[in-house]
């Protein structure tokens, strides 16, 4: 089947009008692009947004105003097409000015097209990341993690996972035991387990998140008393936190500033003594804040990386 993709432009001041008009012309799946307030929401001070990739957000905040909506090429998508025809009419008696362009997209190019934006790709010295429909021929020794993207965060993509990966290939030993707070997609213990650790826990307070990284295990080879994985609050609930806090070899967390500050008792009971505590996804501005309390609690710092505006530091408990 075809597709119509229907691209509306409008002024930033107009976005809501648009979309509720759309809305009730029957469109029940629009994607909205607001460069306008991408940029507000970026600017908050905020730590939920650390985590927009760079290049995403460098896109988001350029252009024009639009909103995008696909009708399928077939009689209900020609009836909606004109619902929506309509709809504009009575934004234009309203003085709602707008342009459109559109485009035909086939199912299967729609399908498939995301796909040639993932790539093997190189970490550290060690690791290699490939999504499943990817080919490796010579590795050249790395060990070669086969994840595809989901809706949790962790591909290998964004800077943080990246500086997170390079510190652990670095620390991790024959042998080790790990734990993975905030797993996400489960790359950080998987990467672990593939360059010989022993076993690992992943923790992550989203189900999908938890389901997604078991996955990945088993996608990767990963028997399944090798990794235990958990979903939610390691902090706020006792039993889960009863269940994770053992010693580890390497403690390692991939998450926002306020979410590491958070979870710092959570390491100090979970490294051993001599062991490892690899932070990452600490945005420029936050460092001595988190670095403070991690040494307040015992961990002495040995590097810090840095990479645009991120930063990743490995830690010894001492």
């Amino acid at each position: 089947m075809d597709w119509l993709e229907l691209r509306i432009h409008t002024e930033h001041k107009f976005m809501d009008d648009l979309a509720a008009a759309l809305i009730s012309a029957g469109i029940t799946g629009l994607v909205i692009n607001d460069p306008e307030d991408v940029r507000e929401f970026a600017a908050e001070k905020n730590s939920s947004w650390d985590y927009i990739d760079d290049e995403l957000l460098k896109s988001a905040t350029s252009g024009d105003a639009y909103v995008t909506v696909y009708l399928s090429g077939d009689a209900e998508g020609a009836a909606m097409a004109e619902s929506v025809r309509c709809a504009l009419d009575r934004l234009t008696s309203l003085g709602i000015s707008y342009r459109t362009e559109s485009g035909n997209i086939r199912e299967e190019d729609w399908a498939n097209e995301w796909k040639k934006f993932f790539k093997p790709q190189p970490i550290g010295e060690r690791l290699i990341i490939k999504p499943s429909w990817e080919e490796v021929p010579d590795p050249k020794g790395r060990a070669i993690v086969e994840l595809d993207p989901e809706n949790s965060f962790g591909t290998g993509r964004h800077h943080t996972t990246q500086l997170c990966l390079e510190l652990l290939e670095k620390y991790v030993r024959e042998g080790d035991s790990v734990i993975d707070l905030g797993c996400g997609s489960g790359i950080i213990f998987i990467s672990a387990l593939l360059l010989g650790a022993k076993n690992a826990v992943g923790v992550d307070i989203s189900p999908d998140a938890a389901k997604i990284s078991r996955r990945n295990a088993r996608k990767n080879g990963i028997a399944d008393e090798r990794a235990e994985i958990y979903c939610g609050d390691a902090v706020a609930d006792p039993e889960l936190r009863a269940k994770v806090s053992r010693k580890y070899d390497i403690v390692a967390a991939n998450i926002v500033a306020d979410v590491l500050l958070n979870m710092k008792e959570l390491f100090a009971e979970t490294a051993r003594q001599g062991g490892t505590l690899i932070l990452s996804g600490i945005i420029d501005g936050r460092t001595d804040e988190v670095f403070s309390a991690m040494e307040s609690l015992g961990f002495e710092l040995t590097e810090q990386h840095h990479r645009d505006i991120w930063n990743a530091a490995a830690f010894k408990k001492i």
